[in-house]
């Protein structure tokens, strides 16, 4: 690796801000950088990005690997269709457009129309569609809108006949769906109170409210359905039974996913909200309801999840499909059948059942991989669902319910040949002896010679699986000679509700543990070694990237935290976070203070320390993870690094946490990171990939 000159770092103010945290001094000396707005940390956005952009613009390959992602990434991809009146819906991208396209035909023999397209509302791209809800009859369409990447969205209505929208326009929406009632009049939805302006990206939210919107009224006469002004932290998602009788109301507070369920007459005038999930005591989803019965997927008792019947006239409880081995992820209820997808070692299973539990048919599927969809309506006979892997592009599936038949709707037709790769999945051994099983994805003929360029990534937190799924990012990785590897860390929700708490709290440094195992079980197979190893992820991955890189610094050659979570004593005082804290816990408790203290990447960074080439990844506009989490630590990490790799921060404008990024801005983000991968790593380039 070229040594980095040091002094091209912009220098960093330190103020002499000190915290006292259960009696235990912290010092914060960039706490100046949490105002991104503010024309000192103006400056010094803009001097980290002529630093960091200068260094990759002069790596010789980048130009090389951005046309060739452009080359790949240029083939249409097709959303799952959904059926909604007499029409079907569906998103498509012709390939390169900055943001799918929604289309609507009345059979699937029709010409498509296009519904909305994103792409004519902002000429860079950067406002995305960020919600949908079609009415049950399909003539009207309510949609949510997201600019520059931010949680906020303004949700609007659009006539699907004409194309037209109609004058509402709903504001301070955040964390939010719609929910359409049968006599197509309006619909329910979450809102908060209008935030400061100047502040409103970093600000927590608190207090959310469900509403009820009536088409062709202004926001001001929308109707307060529901409210807790004594519990700041409930949140309300809405949604109406398919018979339209009722709408059910799911109560959240945090990310623990245990939730309260309420419900609401709507064949009863002014009726009042019931409850019948009173306490947070476990996740309860909402499949379906034969009048007063009420299936969910539940796991009460069964932290693999399992299906039960809840009469609401007197709260008696049924159970109807067990818990099983494998974590039961999704339920759907479709002709008069539930569609079962579970999760056997991270990969999809789907099963067909009778509505009292018993076995109709297991779904045949190509391989290893993931699906989603299986949506639709209690009596639809026919049902879509997309099925992709780590070398198969999502292909869309028209399933047949009467006869248990797949076929294909949509196959997209990428340049690549998906023989000339290979996954497997390994299990290995954290430190306290926990199976752990692991994705390594590659061309086929790999030497384990541990020469072999690897991207280790992880996530392990929220109760999320990281399962198999196509990227033309990662295919490009792989057409450069690089190793794919995907743990399925615990804080997952790979193995159900024990794997997930296994990694939350007390208990994160697992996650660490099981990534750092990962990464020295791949050195010890010759997969790879240190000098040719990366690690990488986003979010809650980001602090996973940021931890582990501060407590191994000898075991990685490169770190690519994005968006991460880097100071973990004050994440839960802007925006969102303080609903972290069921999986953190929070510096405001003595009893979680020092274990947070003990991993937080802000926090453990030693001066005179070596540590990998660092590039951090943020966006001015993330307002999930506030971008102060990058901007301390890439000072504090500036100002500790002693050896001779970079610490890079790169600094996206009019972009977010993720969620609705542009093409273009993707692409180029990719070929910035594999760029910096093949200088740091010391890669050759195979002249087939450019």
């Amino acid at each position: 690796m070229l040594r980095f000159d040091q002094t091209l770092y912009p220098h960093t103010q330190k103020a002499d801000q000190v915290d006292n945290y259960h009696g235990t001094l912290v010092a914060d000396p960039y706490r100046w950088l949490e105002d991104p707005d503010s024309e000192a940390a103006r400056a010094w956005i803009a001097a980290q990005n002529q630093v960091t952009f200068d260094y990759l613009k002069d790596i010789p390959a980048r130009e090389q690997i951005q046309q060739r992602l452009t080359q790949l990434w240029d083939y249409e991809k097709y959303g799952v269709p959904f059926k909604q009146g007499n029409r079907y819906f569906y998103f498509k991208n012709d390939g390169l457009q900055n943001q799918s396209v929604l289309y609507t035909l009345a059979s699937l023999e029709d010409e498509p129309q296009v519904l909305l397209d994103p792409n004519t509302l902002s000429e860079d791209g950067t406002v995305a569609l960020s919600g949908l809800a079609v009415s049950e009859d399909g003539k009207f369409m309510a949609y949510g809108l997201a600019t520059a990447g931010s949680d906020w969205q303004e949700w609007q209505v659009r006539e699907v006949e004409t194309r037209q929208d109609l004058p509402d326009r709903l504001q301070w929406i955040k964390f939010s769906g719609a929910a359409w009632t049968h006599d197509h009049q309006g619909f329910f939805y979450s809102r908060y109170e209008e935030p400061n302006e100047a502040t409103k990206l970093e600000d927590a939210n608190y207090f959310q409210k469900l509403f009820y919107h009536r088409i062709g009224t202004p926001q001001s006469e929308d109707v307060l359905v529901y409210e807790r002004p004594d519990e700041k932290e409930w949140g309300f998602d809405a949604q109406v039974t398919q018979d339209g009788h009722y709408a059910i109301i799911s109560v959240w507070r945090g990310s623990d996913r245990q939730n309260l369920v309420f419900f609401q007459d709507l064949a009863a005038e002014s009726a009042p909200v019931v409850e019948l999930i009173n306490q947070f005591e476990a996740d309860y989803s909402f499949i379906g309801n034969d009048g007063p019965i009420f299936w969910f997927r539940t796991d009460l008792d069964a932290p693999r999840g399992r299906v039960v019947a809840i009469d609401i006239r007197d709260k008696t409880v049924q159970e109807i499909i067990p818990e099983a081995t494998e974590t039961l992820d999704d339920v759907s209820l479709l002709n008069n059948q539930f569609v079962l997808s579970y999760l056997k070692d991270a990969h999809a299973q789907v099963q067909v059942q009778q509505l009292d539990g018993s076995l109709i048919r297991n779904v045949p599927l190509p391989g290893i991989g993931s699906v989603s969809g299986f949506n639709g309506k209690r009596n639809d006979t026919e049902t879509f669902y997309s099925f992709t892997s780590f070398t198969s592009p999502s292909t869309i599936y028209r399933y047949d319910l009467v006869s248990g038949e797949s076929t294909i709707f949509r196959q997209p037709q990428v340049d690549f040949n998906p023989n000339d790769y290979q996954t497997q999945q390994v299990f290995y051994h954290s430190k306290d002896g926990t199976r752990v099983p692991m994705f390594i994805t590659h061309k086929k003929g790999l030497a384990l010679d541990g020469q072999a360029p690897t991207y280790l990534y992880g996530y392990g937190g929220f109760n999320i699986s990281l399962t198999p799924s196509f990227s033309v990012s990662n295919l490009v990785w792989m057409e450069l000679g690089g190793i794919y590897a995907v743990p399925n860390l615990r804080g997952g929700g790979e193995y159900g509700q024990a794997w997930h708490q296994a990694g939350t709290k007390l208990n994160k440094q697992n996650v660490f543990d099981d990534f750092i195992a990962a990464a020295e079980w791949l050195i010890a197979q010759k997969y790879t070694s240190p000098a040719k190893l990366a690690i990488a992820g986003g979010s809650n991955g980001g602090l996973l990237v940021g931890a582990c890189m501060t407590q191994r610094p000898d075991l990685f050659a490169a770190a690519l935290p994005a968006v991460g979570v880097m100071d973990m004593l004050r994440f839960q005082k802007f925006t969102i976070g303080w609903a972290w804290v069921p999986d953190y816990g929070s510096s405001d408790s003595p009893e979680e203070f020092p274990a947070l203290y003990a991993y937080s990447p802000l926090h453990n960074l030693k001066p005179g320390t070596a540590y990998p080439a660092t590039l951090i990844t943020t966006a001015d506009h993330d307002d999930r993870v506030v971008p102060a989490h990058s901007f301390k630590f890439a000072a504090a990490l500036q100002a500790a690094q002693s050896g001779d790799a970079p610490t890079l921060i790169r600094i996206e404008t009019k972009a977010g946490h993720g969620a609705g990024k542009p093409t273009a801005k993707i692409i180029e983000e990719v070929s910035d990171r594999w760029a910096f991968l093949i200088r740091v790593l010391d890669m050759a380039v195979p002249a087939t990939t450019v």
